[in-house]
């Protein structure tokens, strides 16, 4: 059977369930993952699902598949994202899959993949198509198995998490996967749980789960405000972003909260790496060198920041879209239950509140992400190709390992190309309005020079 090339993405398979991602589609797709694991000399897969409505089907064409290779497949049912990871780290089996549609809307799905304990990306899915397109399988008799690995996971975190003081938290799960098990870690490490949306209902009937977008997080900035809460937790459906609320209603964006991870870490670890991607703020990396760290910067991607923290052995990982890793005390996956609980615990040894511990950190003038749109799949890899032979900007430091960053003394500018929808993205940051406004208008003449729109800033 045919099988679209375009649902393997840079990092994931993503697709529309029942056109993309058929029940034959996705048994192809659990041979051909299957077999890559047997190769790499893992034959035990733990696969698990979030709350989105095709789960469950889904779940057993991959199974069917996977067992069909020869794996021994350990399902876990329907959980957040960071408790596959946790069990490929702690159980038998070094390959997983989750089955999470992740920011997408309720109609799509998809497959995180880790084999032989390396998150795929890249090269490597691409890999998995040509499997199928070859018809490459391995074949053998698998085996199933269920296993409930939420209490497992609950005592780890509760272990190395200790509060100095209760605190209030309101917690916004958006209907996604989180909502079984975020609200009781919370309350089992001492704090008190104000709940939002916790009941998971797949076609999300209140907001996205994004918290990467301002729109999602009204109710949430709202309970906050009214409750009195000392801070507010907004996740993303699988469970692996976190979205932070002061208790004054603030945003705070994930690189800005790297910037206290890392002084934490830092003031256990001197010297320790730290990996952000493209997107963070400058002043992530001038604060990790201030305070003795060595900062490295990564393309965007949660596969790709993996492979850094891998590669480089940093102690800390995170990205302006909300996922964070931290290897130190824990595995080095993106898990947003996590790092909400030390966050916690760095909140909870201070006197301050959320805001003043935040208002203490630098902070700088800056957009959020803006999108420029295309009609069709792959446009924005053709406009980004076109971009970077014609970068021009004199007196600024480039980086293209992800796009084209560019850098000035007082401010930068980005443009990438996003691996999941039709678009590209820019952020831009800088001391002052006048300087932002600068950099903005350079990267608009630029644009417009090689024919792209910028009508959407």
């Amino acid at each position: 059977m045919n099988i679209s090339q375009s649902i393997f993405k840079a990092y994931d398979i993503r697709g529309i369930v029942e056109q993309e991602l058929t029940p034959e589609a996705v048994k192809l797709i659990g041979l051909a993952i299957g077999s890559e694991s047997i190769d790499k000399g893992e034959r035990g897969v733990v696969i698990g699902r979030d709350g989105r409505l095709s789960g469950f089907e889904l779940m057993e064409s991959l199974k069917s598949g996977l067992k069909q290779s020869g794996c021994h497949v350990v399902d876990i049912g329907m959980v957040p994202t960071p408790l596959v990871y946790f069990a490929t780290y702690t159980k038998a089996a070094t390959s997983g899959v989750m089955i999470t549609g992740s920011h997408n809307p309720p109609e799509y799905n998809g497959f995180k993949i880790m084999i032989a304990g390396e998150t795929l990306s890249g090269d490597r899915i691409q890999a998995l198509y040509q499997r199928i397109v070859d018809n490459n399988f391995n074949s053998g008799h698998g085996t199933s198995t269920k296993a409930d690995i939420e209490q497992d996971y609950l005592d780890r975190v509760k272990s190395d998490i200790k509060l100095s003081k209760p605190l209030h938290i309101v917690v916004d799960c958006g209907n996604g996967v989180t909502g079984n098990i975020a609200p009781k870690l919370f309350e089992q490490l001492g704090a008190k749980v104000t709940k939002l949306f916790c009941l998971i209902d797949g076609s999300f009937p209140n907001h996205h789960p994004d918290p990467s977008k301002l729109d999602n997080l009204q109710d949430i900035i709202k309970e906050v405000i009214s409750s009195g809460a000392d801070m507010g937790f907004a996740f993303d459906g699988d469970g692996d972003r976190l979205g932070l609320i002061d208790n004054k209603g603030n945003v705070i964006w994930a690189d800005r909260q790297m910037i206290l991870y890392s002084r934490d870490i830092l003031s256990r670890n001197p010297g320790a790496k730290i990996v952000f991607d493209v997107k963070c703020s400058s002043l992530l990396p001038k604060d990790i060198s201030q305070h003795g760290g060595e900062p490295i910067m990564s393309r965007t991607g949660h596969s790709f920041i993996k492979a850094k923290l891998k590669q480089t052995g940093a102690a800390l990982g995170g990205e302006m879209s909300g996922h964070i890793f931290f290897k130190e005390r824990w595995y080095g996956f993106d898990d947003a239950l996590y790092t909400g609980a030390r966050l916690l615990e760095i909140i909870s040894k201070t006197d301050q509140t959320c805001e003043q511990v935040f208002n203490d950190l630098p902070d700088s003038i800056n957009t959020p992400e803006i999108n420029i749109h295309f009609d069709v799949q792959g446009q924005q890899f053709e406009a980004m190709d076109k971009l970077a032979k014609n970068v021009s900007f004199e007196g600024a430091k480039i980086t293209t390992i992800d796009g084209v960053r560019v850098d000035y003394p007082n401010g930068w500018g980005l443009v990438r190309p996003s691996n999941t929808t039709p678009c590209l993205v820019l952020r831009f940051e800088a001391d002052d309005q006048k300087t932002l406004e600068e950099i903005q208008a350079k990267f608009k003449t630029w644009l417009a020079y090689n024919q792209i729109s910028t009508q959407d800033f």
